[in-house]
Protein backbone atom coordinates (compact mmCIF):
# COMPACT_ATOMS: atom_id res chain seq x y z
CA UNK A 1 0.00 0.00 0.00
CA UNK A 2 1.23 3.52 -0.44
CA UNK A 3 0.70 6.08 1.61
CA UNK A 4 1.01 9.89 1.07
CA UNK A 5 -0.11 12.99 3.89
CA UNK A 6 0.35 16.26 3.56
CA UNK A 7 -0.04 18.21 6.86
CA UNK A 8 -0.31 22.11 7.33
CA UNK A 9 -0.41 24.06 10.22
CA UNK A 10 -2.45 27.83 9.95
CA UNK A 11 -1.60 29.93 12.25
CA UNK A 12 -3.51 33.56 12.57
CA UNK A 13 -0.18 35.52 11.89
CA UNK A 14 2.34 35.78 9.10
CA UNK A 15 3.91 32.90 10.01
CA UNK A 16 3.03 29.30 8.51
CA UNK A 17 4.86 25.76 9.33
CA UNK A 18 4.66 23.54 6.72
CA UNK A 19 5.52 19.51 7.06
CA UNK A 20 5.21 16.57 4.22
CA UNK A 21 5.24 13.01 4.94
CA UNK A 22 5.54 10.76 2.22
CA UNK A 23 5.65 6.52 2.75
CA UNK A 24 6.16 4.69 -0.09
CA UNK A 25 5.47 0.59 0.39
CA UNK A 26 5.81 -1.92 -2.31
CA UNK A 27 2.89 -2.62 -4.43
CA UNK A 28 1.46 -5.88 -6.30
CA UNK A 29 4.12 -6.99 -8.89
CA UNK A 30 2.91 -6.96 -12.49
CA UNK A 31 3.80 -8.80 -15.91
CA UNK A 32 3.61 -7.07 -18.93
CA UNK A 33 0.70 -9.65 -19.91
CA UNK A 34 -1.69 -8.16 -17.73
CA UNK A 35 -4.72 -6.09 -18.97
CA UNK A 36 -4.28 -2.30 -17.78
CA UNK A 37 -5.25 -1.78 -14.26
CA UNK A 38 -8.67 -0.66 -13.84
CA UNK A 39 -9.60 2.20 -11.10
CA UNK A 40 -12.19 1.12 -8.04
CA UNK A 41 -13.77 3.84 -6.41
CA UNK A 42 -14.29 2.37 -3.04
CA UNK A 43 -17.86 3.07 -1.19
CA UNK A 44 -17.14 5.79 0.82
CA UNK A 45 -15.61 5.47 3.99
CA UNK A 46 -16.88 5.77 7.94
CA UNK A 47 -15.28 8.75 9.36
CA UNK A 48 -14.67 8.77 12.85
CA UNK A 49 -13.29 10.69 15.23
CA UNK A 50 -10.61 9.95 17.70
CA UNK A 51 -8.39 11.55 20.56
CA UNK A 52 -6.32 12.98 18.12
CA UNK A 53 -8.31 13.64 15.11
CA UNK A 54 -11.62 14.89 13.55
CA UNK A 55 -12.42 14.16 9.95
CA UNK A 56 -14.38 16.84 7.76
CA UNK A 57 -18.18 16.41 7.95
CA UNK A 58 -20.85 19.16 7.00
CA UNK A 59 -22.69 18.83 10.50
CA UNK A 60 -19.38 18.63 12.92
CA UNK A 61 -17.84 22.00 13.66
CA UNK A 62 -14.84 22.67 15.18
CA UNK A 63 -15.00 24.43 18.46
CA UNK A 64 -12.08 25.83 21.22
CA UNK A 65 -12.36 22.14 22.96
CA UNK A 66 -11.07 20.81 19.86
CA UNK A 67 -7.85 23.16 20.24
CA UNK A 68 -5.79 20.65 22.70
CA UNK A 69 -2.33 22.03 22.12
CA UNK A 70 -0.81 24.08 24.20
CA UNK A 71 -0.30 28.02 22.85
CA UNK A 72 3.13 29.14 21.37
CA UNK A 73 3.17 32.93 23.33
CA UNK A 74 6.90 33.46 21.55
CA UNK A 75 4.67 34.37 18.37
CA UNK A 76 2.30 37.18 17.11
CA UNK A 77 -0.02 34.62 16.21
CA UNK A 78 -3.23 33.72 18.24
CA UNK A 79 -4.18 30.41 17.08
CA UNK A 80 -3.10 27.73 14.98
CA UNK A 81 -4.78 25.04 13.13
CA UNK A 82 -3.16 21.94 11.81
CA UNK A 83 -5.10 19.60 8.83
CA UNK A 84 -3.49 17.54 6.76
CA UNK A 85 -5.12 15.92 3.30
CA UNK A 86 -4.20 11.91 2.66
CA UNK A 87 -4.56 9.50 0.16
CA UNK A 88 -3.85 5.63 0.64
CA UNK A 89 -3.95 3.70 -2.24
CA UNK A 90 -2.86 -0.07 -3.60
CA UNK A 91 -3.35 -2.80 -6.32
CA UNK A 92 -4.69 -5.88 -5.65
CA UNK A 93 -6.23 -8.26 -7.95
CA UNK A 94 -6.08 -5.97 -11.09
CA UNK A 95 -7.43 -3.42 -9.19
CA UNK A 96 -6.71 -0.03 -8.03
CA UNK A 97 -8.24 0.88 -4.85
CA UNK A 98 -7.93 4.50 -2.79
CA UNK A 99 -9.02 6.20 0.33
CA UNK A 100 -8.85 10.05 0.73
CA UNK A 101 -8.43 11.54 4.50
CA UNK A 102 -8.85 15.28 5.20
CA UNK A 103 -8.37 15.70 9.23
CA UNK A 104 -8.40 18.53 11.76
CA UNK A 105 -5.37 17.49 14.40
CA UNK A 106 -6.15 18.02 17.97
CA UNK A 107 -3.17 17.65 19.33
CA UNK A 108 -1.68 20.26 16.97
CA UNK A 109 -3.81 22.93 17.06
CA UNK A 110 -4.46 25.43 19.58
CA UNK A 111 -5.88 28.61 20.82
CA UNK A 112 -5.06 31.60 22.24
CA UNK A 113 -7.58 34.26 21.79
CA UNK A 114 -10.58 32.17 21.20
CA UNK A 115 -13.18 34.42 20.37
CA UNK A 116 -16.12 33.11 17.80
CA UNK A 117 -14.55 35.31 15.19
CA UNK A 118 -11.41 33.60 15.40
CA UNK A 119 -12.63 30.48 15.44
CA UNK A 120 -14.71 30.77 11.94
CA UNK A 121 -11.05 31.57 10.22
CA UNK A 122 -9.64 28.74 11.62
CA UNK A 123 -12.57 26.48 10.28
CA UNK A 124 -12.04 28.24 7.24
CA UNK A 125 -8.50 26.72 6.89
CA UNK A 126 -10.13 23.31 7.67
CA UNK A 127 -12.94 23.93 5.05
CA UNK A 128 -10.43 24.59 2.47
CA UNK A 129 -8.78 21.26 2.96
CA UNK A 130 -11.83 19.41 2.41
CA UNK A 131 -12.40 21.14 -0.72
CA UNK A 132 -8.89 19.48 -2.14
CA UNK A 133 -10.20 16.37 -0.79
CA UNK A 134 -12.99 16.53 -3.32
CA UNK A 135 -10.75 17.74 -5.80
CA UNK A 136 -8.51 14.78 -5.38
CA UNK A 137 -11.34 12.75 -6.04
CA UNK A 138 -12.56 14.17 -8.76
CA UNK A 139 -9.16 14.04 -10.20
CA UNK A 140 -9.28 10.36 -9.38
CA UNK A 141 -12.40 9.60 -10.83
CA UNK A 142 -11.34 10.59 -14.15
CA UNK A 143 -8.04 9.17 -14.29
CA UNK A 144 -7.30 6.33 -16.67
CA UNK A 145 -5.71 3.71 -14.55
CA UNK A 146 -1.90 2.75 -16.13
CA UNK A 147 -0.31 -0.39 -14.50
CA UNK A 148 3.04 0.95 -15.20
CA UNK A 149 2.95 4.68 -14.06
CA UNK A 150 0.55 4.76 -11.79
CA UNK A 151 2.82 5.61 -9.05
CA UNK A 152 3.86 8.52 -10.74
CA UNK A 153 0.27 9.48 -11.71
CA UNK A 154 -1.31 9.10 -8.44
CA UNK A 155 1.68 11.19 -6.83
CA UNK A 156 1.59 13.92 -9.54
CA UNK A 157 -1.88 14.31 -9.20
CA UNK A 158 -1.71 14.34 -5.48
CA UNK A 159 1.24 17.07 -5.37
CA UNK A 160 -0.75 19.00 -7.90
CA UNK A 161 -4.09 18.91 -5.80
CA UNK A 162 -1.86 19.80 -2.49
CA UNK A 163 0.35 23.03 -4.48
CA UNK A 164 -3.54 24.55 -5.55
CA UNK A 165 -4.53 23.79 -1.69
CA UNK A 166 -1.23 25.70 -0.80
CA UNK A 167 -2.00 28.60 -2.89
CA UNK A 168 -5.68 29.00 -1.78
CA UNK A 169 -4.84 28.45 2.14
CA UNK A 170 -1.93 31.34 1.46
CA UNK A 171 -4.73 33.18 -0.58
CA UNK A 172 -6.99 33.08 2.02
CA UNK A 173 -4.67 34.49 5.00
CA UNK A 174 -3.14 37.07 2.79
CA UNK A 175 -6.19 38.79 1.48
CA UNK A 176 -8.04 38.57 4.68
CA UNK A 177 -4.80 39.90 6.42
CA UNK A 178 -5.52 36.16 8.77
CA UNK A 179 -9.15 37.66 9.18
CA UNK A 180 -7.74 41.24 10.30
CA UNK A 181 -10.18 42.41 7.22
CA UNK A 182 -13.37 41.64 8.38
CA UNK A 183 -15.32 42.55 5.23
CA UNK A 184 -12.62 40.30 3.31
CA UNK A 185 -12.73 37.16 6.05
CA UNK A 186 -16.72 37.49 5.53
CA UNK A 187 -16.35 37.28 1.78
CA UNK A 188 -13.74 34.09 2.01
CA UNK A 189 -16.00 32.34 4.33
CA UNK A 190 -18.92 33.26 2.03
CA UNK A 191 -16.93 31.78 -0.76
CA UNK A 192 -15.69 28.87 1.01
CA UNK A 193 -19.40 27.64 1.51
CA UNK A 194 -20.45 28.39 -2.43
CA UNK A 195 -17.23 26.07 -3.45
CA UNK A 196 -18.40 23.44 -0.94
CA UNK A 197 -21.71 23.33 -2.22
CA UNK A 198 -20.52 23.35 -5.62
CA UNK A 199 -18.06 20.32 -5.34
CA UNK A 200 -20.99 18.47 -2.87
CA UNK A 201 -21.28 15.59 -5.68
CA UNK A 202 -17.71 14.45 -4.73
CA UNK A 203 -18.34 14.84 -0.84
CA UNK A 204 -18.68 11.02 -0.66
CA UNK A 205 -15.06 10.46 -1.06
CA UNK A 206 -13.51 6.85 -0.43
Amino acid sequence: MNVIRYTMNHLFSSILYIALFALSFSGMPVTSKEPMVKTIRSVPAVKKEDDELIPWTLTRRLNWEDFLCEPQRHTDAVASTSTSLGIAYQVEKGELTYHITCNFSKNKSWGLLKTDYILAHEQGHFDITELFARKLYQELSAYEFNKKTYRKDVNDIYMKIVREKEDMQAAYDGESDHSRKKKTQYEWLDKIDQMLDETAPYAAYP
